[in-house]
């Protein structure tokens, strides 16, 4: 690769060995700060189906009967807390990456979700919410009068 001030030339294929070079050196920067507060903790996954739409969310070690989900109009809103892992005299963390604390995790949908008919199922680790979207807010077809 061709170096002239701030400008390179050369075949694309050379850059990646300095991108890699970035990325390690990016990733040697930030190793041992903190995540930042309000990171989106916990991953969760969106995808609809014709008349709903499902949410899963990764929740492993959380009790589901200290999880609170509530729905408003096209959001849905669940919260609950990561427990600390009690350390015992003497030890310290040498690293700590898994998420602790309260968490709360919002998602907008396109539609209005049918409060009665969500449902919720916490299984292996994983919480998966069921919103159907509400029937009066489905499209309909209006049929035209013509004389």
């Amino acid at each position: 690769m061709n170096s002239s001030g701030l400008w390179r030339t050369g075949n694309i294929v050379d850059l990646f060995p300095e991108m890699q070079r970035l990325q390690r050196d990016m990733n040697r920067l930030f190793t041992g700060i903190p995540r930042a507060v309000g990171q989106e903790n916990p991953a969760i996954n969106v995808w609809s189906g014709e008349n709903d739409y499902i949410v899963t969310a990764e929740l492993a070690g959380i009790d589901p009967h200290k999880l609170d989900i509530s729905v408003k109009g096209d959001g849905l809103t669940f919260s609950g807390n990561h427990g600390v892992e009690p350390l015992k005299e003497g030890e310290t963390y040498h690293r700590q990456e898994r998420a602790s604390g309260r968490f709360s995790r919002t998602v907008q949908l396109p539609f209005q979700i049918d409060s009665e008919k969500v449902t919720a199922k916490y299984e292996k680790g994983v919480l998966r919410m069921t919103l159907p979207r509400l029937k009066s807010d489905k499209p309909r077809k209006i049929s035209i009068k013509a004389e």
